[in-house]
């Protein structure tokens, strides 16, 4: 059963990265257009990889507007996480090109913001705007991680994504944090160790 379009210029906004180690929090937001319904919406988190990467492009190409923005990890040390994260949702309906009359975010806070918003948890399966805005984040986010990867090989940041594996967390306990985790957050304040790029 497709996810409901609502009525009007509504976007949907949500982020990715909240839980891992490392890396930016990133947000989109989006209006979709009701004249080009795009079929397979659903939570970023349980479409595979393959397929968010196709609704992606299917979103950037036919939503009315979308924007992708983001809180960077010294951001998220300083302010904290959730407030990182709000900062990025409303980065993200800040950059829009068309003006929203409602933002529905994921989740249960809201981002302060120009136009009336609504908190709608569980949004990114219940709602097509939020669940395009989670696909747009979750493959931006990804790809900023394979980026650090190709600097910081040795975390493996392309398998895990910064997510707490065990695997992450032994690359941690090896070589120390490097410049994109987030120190805030108890398993990389930890250890004390530095990258040898940073020294």
């Amino acid at each position: 059963m497709p996810l409901p379009l609502p009525e009007g210029l509504v976007c949907g906004v949500d982020e990715a990265g909240r839980g891992p180690l490392a890396g930016p929090v990133v947000a989109a937001a989006v209006i979709l257009d009701p004249a080009r319904p795009i079929p397979g919406l659903n939570d970023s988190k349980k479409l595979s990889a393959r397929r968010r990467e196709a609704l992606a492009v299917l979103i950037r190409e036919q939503a009315l507007a979308w924007a992708v923005a983001e809180a960077s990890v010294e951001e998220i040390d300083r302010i904290n996480i959730l407030q990182a994260s709000l900062l990025a949702m409303q980065r993200a309906v800040a950059a829009l090109a068309v003006r929203p009359q409602l933002a529905l975010i994921d989740g249960n806070r809201c981002p302060r913001l120009a136009c009336p918003a609504e908190a709608l948890v569980g949004g990114d399966g219940r709602s097509a705007p939020i669940a395009a805005a989670s696909i747009l984040a979750k493959t931006v986010r990804d790809e900023l991680m394979l980026a650090l990867h190709a600097r910081f090989p040795m975390y493996d940041f392309a398998r895990h994504k910064g997510y707490p594996t065990a695997a992450h967390l032994a690359a941690l306990r090896e070589h120390g944090p490097c410049s994109e985790h987030r120190r805030s957050f108890a398993p990389v304040a930890q250890l004390s160790l530095w990258t040898p790029a940073e020294r």
